[in-house]
């Protein structure tokens, strides 16, 4: 089955840190072009931290510059999203999502560009 899981998402007080993770099946995961999303209801997705250029550049949304962080263990599958110093303003549920393996993303692909989502974990920031 294709998918994407993700994880450890939670309610944490300002300040606190958060630790997600997105487990990849086989054709979901796509080492390179992989990345992190986020949702508040009533408003557009936006990106949070995306990897592309064959995971050579990163993408940071300038509101998480500095207190997020990507990585990834391809031999796992698994993609991560290190989010410290958080702040009500990121609370949203966090999606993971991954470009078709067949695809390159030498550009910083637009969202319609991802085949692959998550479910989404929920971050909740309290101040």
């Amino acid at each position: 089955q294709v998918q994407l899981v993700e994880s450890g998402g939670g309610s944490v007080q300002a300040g606190g840190s958060l630790r997600l993770s997105c487990v990849g099946s086989s054709d979901a995961y796509n080492d390179g072009c992989m990345g992190w999303f986020r949702q508040v209801p009533g408003s557009a997705r936006e990106r949070v931290a995306v990897r592309y250029y064959s995971g050579e550049q990163t993408y940071y949304h300038p509101s998480t510059k500095g207190r997020f962080t990507i990585s990834q263990d391809n031999a796992k599958r698994t993609l991560f999203l290190q989010m410290n110093s958080l702040e009500p303003e990121d609370t949203a549920m966090y999606y993971c999502a991954a470009l078709r393996r067949d695809r390159r993303c030498y550009l910083l692909p637009d969202l319609d560009d991802y085949t692959y989502w998550g479910r989404g974990t929920q971050v909740t920031v309290s101040s």
